[in-house]
This record gives structure tokens, sequence and C-alpha cells, in this order.
């Protein structure tokens, strides 16, 4: 068996495991996706982050869904560079704080509770990365517990 077959099959069993034990698939993705986006366009601090750069959010949505089944279900789907999309932002952590608040009662609204403590972890991991990336960018190292303000 080659190496890249071995991998695929790892990878499908990881995701079955996932599917099964939380319920997450393409179609709760997108429905927690369009959910949580409706909710940070409308929002008074970072709609306005996303307003000034998304113009066509179909668009935007879509790299979204294939970003987060990469993300929660390890299908591979997204290919791009998060951290340098989000590297020229003027965000913080008063952004990033928002972001999961929104995130959170987003899948919480949506999801089962193992689906949504799934996603919720993920998007810690990626708040906390994406934040320590802007701050390194602006020339600023977090030590640890340490926030970004701009």
């Amino acid at each position: 068996m080659s190496a890249a077959r071995d991998a695929a099959e790892r990878r499908a069993e990881a995701t079955a495991e996932i599917v099964a034990r939380t319920g997450i698939d393409a179609a709760m993705i997108e429905t927690l996706m369009r959910h949580f986006y409706g909710k940070v366009r409308e929002d008074p601090l970072i709609g306005p982050v996303f307003a000034a750069r998304v113009a066509d959010w179909e668009h935007h949505l879509q790299r979204i869904f294939a970003f987060w089944s990469s993300v929660a279900l390890m299908s591979g789907e997204y290919r791009g560079n998060p951290m340098g999309l989000h590297l020229p932002l003027p965000v913080d952590a008063a952004h990033f704080d928002r972001w999961l608040a929104l995130f959170e009662a987003s899948a919480r609204e949506i999801c089962p509770p193992a689906a949504a403590e799934h996603f919720l972890e993920r998007a810690r991991r990626i708040a906390q990365s994406l934040e320590m990336g802007i701050a390194a960018g602006a020339g600023v190292l977090l030590r640890k517990e340490e926030r970004y303000r701009r």
C-alpha cells in the first residue's frame, strides 16, 4: 500500500469517527457558517472589518465552507493561507473575543452539543493562532496568556 493511499485511508477513518461522534457534515457546516456570518455582518465591532474587505459574500462563504470542512472534518478541501489573509487586518484581542463570542453563540444555537464543542475547540485555537500571528506581524511577541492590544 502506498503512503498516499495509507494517509488517505487514515484521513477517511478519522473523518468517519468525527462524523459518528459529532454529527457534523457539510450541511451542518454550511448552516452554521451562514448563521454565524450573518451575525458577523451585523456586528458593530467586527462587521466593518469584513465589510471593508468582502465584496462577494457568497464567494467568501464558499471558501469558509471549504476551510471549516478541512478544520472540522479533516477533508482537505481548503487550499489557502489563512494567516497571510489575516495579517494585514486592523484587529486585536477585542476583535478575536467578539468573533469567538459570536461563533460560540452560533454553534450552540445551530449544533448539537458534541458538534458545538468540536467546532469551538478548533475556533479557539484558530483565534489564538491568528492573534499571535497578527501580533508578531506587528512586531509584538506575546508571552503566555498575554493578549494583543493595538
